[in-house]
């Protein structure tokens, strides 16, 4: 097999989604949220909007989850083209996360970048105007936890302000997913009034005990794409366990890991998918000695596998 045709074979691995408890319940929940949204809209009636928060930590997927509902919508998505409608728009917090900064963004992500300097509020209100323009039902805001990060708390609650000013606008409201880290929890609940208007939704850490089978399968299902067969040592509570710790618990990390592996595998032209794989994947991932692998030692729980190049002096 030549490096071209398994690097092709990797790509379609990688556009592969693997549903988890998760995403069932952020596509349930939003799906009723842009019901209500468009029945409102058929009977002319102006609620306040609601929003959907997407915790969860690095690598536990979240981001791609939301990427994924947004690309199976049957509806208008985020084209940046003036004139066309645009019923999600999604874009992540830029750095430095100011409010000014976030609201030119906002601006170039619906196809109306700023040509000379204005001040916040007038950027904000410009942004309102044209995701009512674009008939924008929902917007997606990921990584926003920056939105509170440095802030001071008069920056704190404007920012807090902002939010609720878009989901209760008059003319235009305009629902939420704020996709972030954990400390996302801590600015929504900075607010009350803004909490309230959010359902948390979480993506939790994988477990050894309660996750094993949900973890072989998933191996199985990427496996059974590249058309490579599993050893029987992969199959077993044991590994499951490795492949949990070596991707810290998280649900998104254990994907790259296994798609890794199965390249490993597909290079050296193995007939099957192996423990080896997988422990040469992470080691040339994070660049660390056999002694802090979780494929390797017996007492892998010890291990930080967060860290590159443990070990290594």
């Amino acid at each position: 097999m030549t490096n071209k045709s398994v690097s092709q074979q990797i790509l379609a691995l990688r556009c592969i989604f693997a549903d988890n408890p998760a995403y069932f319940d952020l596509h349930k929940r939003f799906h009723q949220l842009l019901e209500h949204r468009r029945a409102e809209l058929a009977a002319g009636v102006t609620n306040e909007a609601r929003g959907i928060a997407l915790i969860g930590s690095s690598g536990s997927g979240k981001t791609t989850a939301v990427k994924r509902l947004i690309r199976s919508l049957d509806s208008p998505l985020n084209e940046n083209r003036e004139g066309t409608s645009c019923e999600v728009l999604s874009f992540p917090v830029p750095s430095p996360a100011t409010l000014k900064f976030v609201g030119q963004t906002g601006l170039q992500a619906i196809g109306y970048p700023l040509r000379r300097d204005k001040t916040s509020h007038i950027i904000w209100d410009m942004f309102k105007d044209h995701l009512r323009a674009r008939r924008t039902l929902f917007l997606h805001l990921d990584e926003a936890q920056d939105l509170a990060s440095h802030q001071t708390p008069r920056e704190m609650q404007s920012v807090i302000n902002t939010l609720k000013s878009l989901m209760q606008n008059q003319q235009w409201p305009v629902g939420m997913i704020l996709s972030g880290m954990p400390a996302l929890k801590e600015m929504l609940n900075h607010d009350p009034q803004l909490a309230r208007r959010f359902f948390p939704i979480e993506f939790p850490s994988l477990n050894a005990v309660q996750d094993t089978e949900q973890v072989l399968c998933t191996v199985s299902y990427y496996s059974q794409h590249a058309e490579l067969p599993v050893c029987d040592d992969l199959l077993t509570p044991s590994f499951a366990a490795r492949l949990i710790q070596a991707a810290d618990g998280e649900f998104g990390l254990m994907i790259e890991y296994t798609i890794l592996a199965i390249e490993n595998a597909l290079r050296q032209g193995s007939s099957e998918l192996g423990i080896a794989n997988f422990r040469s994947s992470f080691s040339t991932k994070s660049g660390c000695l056999d002694g802090l692998n979780p494929f390797v030692v017996a007492d892998f729980e010890r291990i930080d596998c967060r860290k590159l190049l443990a070990g290594v002096v």
